[in-house]
C-alpha cells in the first residue's frame, strides 16, 4: 500500500464524503481505445455518402481552435468545421444530428463491465449521491457506453461529461459541475478514477481522490477496506 493510498484511507476515515463520483472509462468500464479515430470517422462519413476531403487525415489532428488544456470542444464541432472549411469542395451542410450518429458509430466498441463495478454501485446507490464525471468529447458517447454495459444508469444521481459542461478534468469547473449536480461542495466529494493526473486533480480543489490501478480494486471500496 503506497503512501498516497494510506493518506486517502485516513482522510476518508476522518471525514467521510457526502457524495461519490466515478470516472467511467478504465474505472467502471473497460473499452477498446482506438489509435486511428480519423480512419473510423472517415469510414462512417463515406458510408453515409458524405465526402471526405483528401487531406482529412492531416487536418483531423490539427488543434481544435482556441482551447486550453482544461476546456473541451465537441468533436462534432471539430468534424463540422473540417467538412465546411474554406477550400473544401462544397457539399450540402451535414446536420448536427447526422454527425453525432457518425461519431457514435465510429466509437461504438465492445464494453466490458467488471463485476466489482456493479457491486460498488449497488453498495453506494441510495446511501450517498453517486455520479459519473468523464472526460469525453463525443456527445452521447458516455450514455451509449453505459447502455452497452451491465450497469444501471438509473442508479446514478448525476452523469456529467466534459463535452456537456465544457471543462475537462482536472479543471475545477469540471469537478464543480458534478458536485453541483450531486448537491454538495467539491470538498465533500470522493472521486474515484484511474488517472492521477486527471482524476487526482480534485485534491487541488479540496476534494478527495482515490486512484485505482484496476477495476478489480473497486471491490475493496465496496467491502469498506478504504473506510
Amino acid at each position: 500500500m503506497n503512501t498516497k493510498t494510506t493518506s486517502t484511507i485516513q482522510q476518508l476515515a476522518d471525514s467521510p464524503p457526502a457524495a461519490i463520483s466515478f470516472d467511467l472509462f478504465g474505472t467502471l468500464v473497460a473499452v477498446e481505445r482506438t489509435t486511428h479515430p480519423a480512419d473510423l470517422i472517415a469510414a462512417e462519413l463515406t458510408e453515409r455518402g458524405i465526402s471526405v476531403p483528401a487531406d482529412w487525415h492531416d487536418v483531423y489532428h490539427e488543434p481544435r481552435g482556441d482551447m486550453s488544456a482544461e476546456t473541451e470542444q465537441s468533436l462534432v464541432e471539430h468534424v463540422d468545421t473540417l467538412l465546411s472549411r474554406e477550400g473544401v469542395v462544397p457539399t450540402e451542410p451535414v446536420p448536427e444530428e447526422t454527425l453525432e450518429q457518425v461519431l457514435l458509430a465510429a466509437f461504438d466498441t465492445p464494453v466490458e463491465t467488471p463485476p466489482a463495478a456493479e457491486v460498488v454501485l449497488n453498495t453506494f446507490s441510495g446511501v450517498l449521491p453517486v455520479g459519473i464525471l468523464s472526460n469525453c468529447s463525443v456527445p452521447g458517447l458516455v450514455e451509449q457506453v453505459l447502455s452497452r454495459s451491465t450497469l444501471d444508469p438509473t442508479e446514478f444521481d448525476a452523469i456529467v461529461s466534459s463535452v456537456d459542461c465544457g471543462w475537462r478534468k482536472p479543471a475545477e469547473r469540471a469537478f464543480g459541475s458534478i458536485a453541483d449536480e450531486l448537491g454538495v461542495r467539491i470538498d465533500e466529494v470522493l472521486h474515484v478514477g484511474d488517472s492521477a493526473q486527471t482524476d487526482g486533480g480534485i485534491t487541488d480543489h479540496g476534494g478527495t481522490a482515490l486512484i485505482i490501478d484496476s477495476p478489480a480494486e473497486l471491490q475493496r471500496l465496496a467491502d469498506g477496506e478504504w473506510w
